[in-house]
């Protein structure tokens, strides 16, 4: 079986270190699916779209903030930050600001192009990394052991960095690795299946880089830090239908 044309790994025993550290972690918090072995953590938001004729044009959750008169933080989160949960899930948009919500579970190709940019100057190995798939998406289908983690089970895949900008799903779907790490371990990145940004770890220049990464929207993260739709801590948490 494959996947973007990468064989399925049969061995997933290179991953087995983040099922270890992960093991026991809080869950719904960054250290459930980030390893806390990292000097430095930083979020990373999956950016809403407008359309523009026949173009998708990124648009930064600060710009839906200064919209909606809520704050932009760290620790913002889309429902709380638009005001409805239809914003999130629902047909709803807010046009001309913004007409597509961010991507839930699936890290944007403009996004990873500039990730691997910043992540391949901070490893040794950047023509040998690991990647994971989340074995439920039901628009995927391979027939190869997985590597087990807490809440998700991944098949993992091998190649270069940039495989982290390759689609993993036949075309018209679309979906992203939602983990990559190096041989070396020197970083990890995970966009969860149930989240609208991707997180990750590394040491604390490579994490420094990639705050000071214009166009990319980020922030610093730390172990502890609660993740989910629910958890803003600033701006007030919509009823649900």
């Amino acid at each position: 079986m494959s996947l973007a044309d990468r064989p399925v790994e049969s061995d997933v025993s290179p991953g087995t270190w983040i099922a270890d550290e992960l093991e026991g972690q809080p869950w719904a918090t960054l250290a459930s699916l980030v390893p806390r072995s990292f000097d430095a953590y930083a979020r990373v938001l999956h950016p809403a779209v407008r359309y523009d004729g026949d173009d998708d044009v990124d648009v930064r959750w600060a710009e839906v903030a200064l919209h909606n008169g809520t704050v932009a933080h760290p620790h913002m989160q889309w429902v709380s930050l638009t005001g409805a949960w239809d914003y999130a899930w629902g047909e709803d948009n807010q046009s001309p600001v913004w007409d597509r919500a961010p991507d839930e579970g699936h890290l944007p190709t403009s996004v990873a192009v500039r990730l691997v940019a910043v992540l391949s100057r901070h490893t040794a190995t950047p023509a040998d990394c690991w990647f994971g798939v989340w074995h439920g998406f039901g628009h995927i289908v391979a027939d190869a052991p997985t590597l087990a983690l807490p809440r998700r089970d991944l098949w993992l895949i091998r190649g270069p960095v940039e495989l982290a900008a390759v689609n993993m799903a036949d075309e018209p779907s679309e979906q992203s690795v939602n983990a990559w790490w190096p041989a070396d371990r020197s970083w990890f990145v995970v966009t969860d299946a149930d989240l609208m940004s991707t997180y990750v770890g590394g040491s604390l220049g490579c994490i420094a880089d990639l705050l000071a990464t214009e166009d990319l929207e980020t922030a610093p993260a730390l172990p502890d830090d609660p993740v989910g739709y629910d958890v803003d801590p600033v701006n007030p948490v919509p009823p649900r239908a």
